[in-house]
């Protein structure tokens, strides 16, 4: 779906049929985090990272931390890989290991 920040992201929701009015971010998965609010979209990679990195294990998880004395927020981003865990460096490269093993792999079929 587009996100209210304008770009495509699966792990937006929204629907506002039949007097519905739900938006919501699939990726908040931490108790901790401050509620989501669709202003945070704006600032959020996460679009950019799914759109760059197609792999299947990818998982991404965002946490939004207020900003000091309420002014301000900030969208932290943790990827993970589901077979290896969490991906160290950019998360739009992708999991080193998942890569790893998908360069093996096509070196052995040219082989």
């Amino acid at each position: 779906m587009i996100t209210p920040g304008g770009a495509e992201c699966a792990l937006y929701y929204e629907d506002f049929r039949r007097g519905a009015n739900v938006q919501e971010c699939r990726a908040v998965t931490d108790p901790r985090s401050a509620d989501w609010q669709p202003t945070d979209c704006a600032r959020c990679p996460v679009p950019e990272i799914l759109a760059a990195n197609g792999s299947p294990y990818l998982d991404v998880r965002i946490t939004v931390r207020p900003g000091m004395l309420g002014f301000g927020r900030r969208v932290d981003v943790e990827a993970w890989c589901s077979l290896h865990g969490p991906i160290g460096g950019d998360p739009r490269t992708g999991c080193a290991v998942c890569n790893a093993e998908a360069d093996d792999l096509l070196q052995r079929a040219f082989d």
